[in-house]
């Protein structure tokens, strides 16, 4: 039956892996969840004078240092104070040097989010006009490279180890207190213990690189991590620590006294090991809801307890799977794992799962905000694989359940058993010790005999002492050998146990889903949430780059074609703020390889044909080589506004041009 089981658990173990791999291997680094959702000037404007400073707008609130936010000339020089500071919320300036030339300036900006993942970017404005520029301000990414790569897998490290390290102490505790003195139990929960602390200590160093250079060699620098100790992320890395500390000592005792305690004593016992440890628990747990997703956003006070139980109800079923298959594959053979602690912890299980559906659904609508996120956002697909998984889980559970149900109703028959096959080993182990027994002292006897009648004078000494240990001796190795045929017997019957086997199988199929469903709970926590992807893009940015002025302008881009040799190039409006009442109006024409150049003439006419209004007819100012200007431009009513431009390249060559634009 052995032979028959291994090959399907390593194929299957092996299936699992390839499939964890997949998920980790298409995880990437970690997505910014603070997206810039305005900027002033914004990005690709082109503005008449030097501004006096420059201004991100973010979703959330951002953490910032003198290197955060700069700005740079054509030639890469930087031309801002060097002091990033808030100016309402989640609006962050700089002040930049007075007389800056004409020309194209670079934004960069590298932040943390509050939610503790950085967040990179960069984007360009003009002076005048457009020019060369030698900063590149493409591919610039925070939380990648080695150090990111090396961070992530330090985040998975300690879901998974939290999980075995909480579910398996829970396991033991609640479902088999016997369990606490199975070796293999112990290394699974110790384990996780030694997982977390190294992976803790891992974050804490790695930190300080991840969300700045990137460089390997900051990892080791004294004085960043002296910054890191005072964020949020470092202060919970800090209490991640301490809280293991006390873990350890709970662990010591889970294993120590109370396993060596008879079974009235660990009743008065665990009551102050279950409360502990709950507390341990709850505070590890909190380390990440205080600092990660759950502590910004909308309802920040309730979202952080709901995280800390939906973590909680994840470790217990995930660690107490754990402990479970470990005890049912490597378990003793004259301990195994009895059906009542499988059946508490089907129970516990399905609590867990109770708390994961309550808690989850208030998490999905917390981060995605409305149904279309759940297939226009990354974080919403992830969600459904998420689901998807959930309910297979629950499946494979429901198949558990039934093996622990017939396990438990095996267990009356398969004891009286046990008891009657013991009677007659016992029967048949003494007929064959007295007639071993006998056949030895006979052969000795006689054997002593003979040898002490040739060369001995006192033949009853002689035989009395090869009698005394050679019986001995012999006693000794048949009870070696009957204590090995008792084990091997012990576990062909466990393994031949239909019910047993069935469970075995449901429970590594389980555990199985259980590895990759955490693999996409862990990249889920790395993946900006649905609301605020849905939210820069309604402020019509990228979450990546946001982009989007904060004014709510609106840009036009029209090419034109008049027909004449140089009559090929790019119109683009800019209505500033696109509102009713005054607004300003900009026009840059462009040759197609994005140098500005001037034309003849441009007329501008606004027309509002659901109301009969208009054409409003518009005379820009000519201000520099392809700028065209025009202020105070009223706009009576809200809606759909046509703006029509005419074109002239020469005395003979234009053309019109048209698009529509939304005015609130």
């Amino acid at each position: 039956m052995t032979q028959t089981i291994a090959p399907r658990v390593r194929t299957l173990v092996l299936l699992l892996l390839a499939a964890a791999c997949a998920l980790l291997a298409a995880a990437g680094p970690a997505a910014a969840h603070a997206a810039l959702t305005g900027s002033d000037p914004r990005e690709g404007a082109v503005v008449d004078r030097a501004p006096a400073q420059v201004s991100l707008t973010f979703s959330e609130s951002v953490s910032m240092d003198d290197d955060s936010l700069r700005v740079l000339d054509p030639k890469g020089k930087r031309v801002d104070d060097g002091k990033p500071s808030g100016t309402g919320g989640t609006t962050y300036s700089v002040k930049l040097h007075a007389g800056l030339p004409d020309g194209t300036y670079t934004v960069t900006y590298q932040v943390v989010s509050a939610d503790s993942h950085p967040v990179a970017g960069a984007y360009t404005f003009s002076v005048g006009a457009p020019s060369e520029t030698t900063v590149t301000v493409s591919g610039q990414g925070a939380g990648g490279g080695f150090v990111g790569a090396l961070y992530g897998v330090g985040r998975y490290v300690s879901y998974a180890a939290f999980a075995v390290l909480v579910g398996g102490a829970a396991f033991v505790l609640a479902c088999w207190p016997r369990g606490s003195g199975v070796r293999v139990v112990q290394r699974v929960v110790v384990s996780g213990w030694l997982a977390l602390t190294a992976a803790t200590l891992l974050l804490l160093l790695l930190r300080g690189s991840y969300t700045g250079s990137g460089k390997v060699a900051d990892v080791f620098d004294l004085g960043l991590l002296g910054e890191v100790l005072q964020t949020k992320s470092g202060a919970a890395l800090i209490s991640r620590l301490l809280l293991l500390a006390a873990a350890a000592l709970f662990i010591a005792v889970l294993f120590g006294a109370y396993d060596k305690r008879e079974d009235e004593e660990r009743r008065d016992l665990t009551f102050g090991l279950a409360v502990g440890g709950s507390v341990v628990a709850a505070g590890l747990a909190a380390t990440w809801a205080m600092s990660e997703h759950a502590s910004v956003g909308l309802q920040a006070g309730l979202a952080m307890p709901v995280d800390v139980v939906h973590l909680l109800a994840v470790a217990t079923w995930f660690g107490g799977l754990t402990a479970l298959l470990v005890a049912l594959y490597r378990g003793p053979s004259d301990t195994p794992v009895p059906a009542l602690a499988v059946r508490r912890f089907s129970r516990i299980a399905f609590g867990s799962v109770i708390a994961l559906v309550v808690t989850g659904t208030y998490q999905s609508w917390r981060q995605l905000g409305s149904w279309t996120a759940f297939t226009d956002t990354r974080y919403g697909q992830l969600l459904l694989v998420k689901i998807g998984l959930v309910a297979v889980l629950v499946g494979v559970a429901f198949f558990s359940r039934r093996w622990t149900a017939q396990l438990a109703e095996a267990v009356p028959a398969a004891t009286g058993v046990a008891r009657g096959a013991a009677k007659a080993s016992g029967k048949t182990s003494g007929k064959t010790a007295v007639k071993t027994g006998s056949t030895t002292a006979s052969k000795a006897a006689s054997k002593t005999g003979s040898t002490t009648a040739s060369k001995t004078a006192s033949p009853g000494q002689a035989s009395g002492a090869a009698k005394g240990s050679g019986g001995s001796q012999r006693a000794a190795q048949l009870a070696r050998q009957r204590a090995a045929v008792d084990a091997a017997r012990q576990k062909r019957q466990r393994d031949a146990d239909p019910n047993r086997f069935g469970l075995r199988r449901s429970v590594l199929a389980e555990a199985g889903v259980a590895v990759v469903l955490l693999v996409v709970t862990t990249v889920l926590t790395q993946t900006e949430p649905g609301r605020t992807e849905e939210e820069a893009k309604a402020a019509g940015t990228s979450s990546s780059v946001g982009s989007a002025p904060s004014t709510g302008a609106v840009t036009l881009d029209m090419p034109f074609d008049t027909g004449s040799q140089n009559g090929k190039g790019v119109l683009r409006v800019e209505l500033d703020p696109a509102r009713v009442g005054a607004n300003d109006l900009h026009l840059y024409v462009e040759r197609p390889d994005g140098t500005a150049f001037d034309i003849p003439e441009v007329k501008v006419a606004l027309t509002l044909k659901a109301k009969d209004i208009g054409p409003l007819p518009v005379a820009p100012d000519h201000i520099t080589t392809g700028h065209w200007s025009a202020s105070g431009v009223q706009i009576p009513m809200a809606g759909d506004w046509e703006v029509a431009v005419t074109v002239r390249t020469s005395d003979i060559d234009q053309v019109t041009l048209s698009k529509n634009a939304q005015i609130g």
